[in-house]
């Protein structure tokens, strides 16, 4: 119970921080993909040791086919972290009034490569620093972590509002932020990158089980 609880608490900061920095007023502007960055970061260091620091569905997929989340786990680690997200936009709307907000405009081909992108990148990195053997017991895994989501929002959000996780991408589309029409796309290439992450972790490092 503790671990599903951890897995809420992170998820629900990190899409309260997309959607506190992303909807005016007091949007950060260009500096937003740092704040969501960050909250990860802070996140993942503050639950990690409970329960692996996944806050993203796609993750917990890549941990799963990778050997480091249980089966059992998977259902109540995704479920928590959707429950945060949608719990999250909603307390985003009321603390900015209700703000009338415009969905970003995407292209659905350059949209699911560059989720594709972003979440893959995600996913192997922390399969990297927070399950390999060979850097067990690291003091940088949230670092890594978050720096990573803070690069790929700046390189492909202006493509895809670069969601990288499931329970952003919903809480994104509850916060008017996406269309819901588009949601498909944020679920199909954020899990599809996520298995791929953990594939290719797998192919690499054959003798870490």
């Amino acid at each position: 119970m503790k671990k599903y609880l951890v897995e809420f608490i992170g998820t629900f900061f990190l899409v309260l921080t997309v959607g506190m920095t992303v909807i005016e007023p007091g949007a950060a502007g260009d500096l937003a993909p740092l704040a969501i960055g960050s909250a990860l970061m802070i996140m993942v260091y503050a639950g990690g040791h409970v329960s692996g620091g996944h806050f993203n569905p796609a993750v917990t997929l890549a941990a799963f086919l990778r050997g480091r989340c249980s089966r059992a786990d998977v259902p109540s680690y995704i479920g928590s972290q959707i429950a945060a997200g949608i719990v999250a936009a909603f307390v985003v709307l009321g603390l900015k009034g209700d703000p009338t907000v415009t969905p970003k405009e995407i292209t659905v081909f350059p949209a699911l490569v560059a989720e594709l992108i972003g979440t893959f990148a995600l996913a192997y990195v922390v399969l990297n620093v927070a399950t390999a053997k060979g850097t067990a017991g690291n003091s940088f895994y949230g670092l890594a972590i978050g720096f990573t989501v803070t690069v790929m929002a700046f390189a492909l959000g202006p493509i895809s509002g670069g969601a990288f996780n499931p329970a952003v991408a919903i809480g994104i589309t509850v916060m008017h932020l996406a269309k819901v029409s588009n949601l498909w796309i944020y679920l199909a290439a954020n899990f599809v990158a996520g298995a791929l992450a953990a594939f290719t972790f797998r192919f690499i490092n054959p003798d870490d089980k």
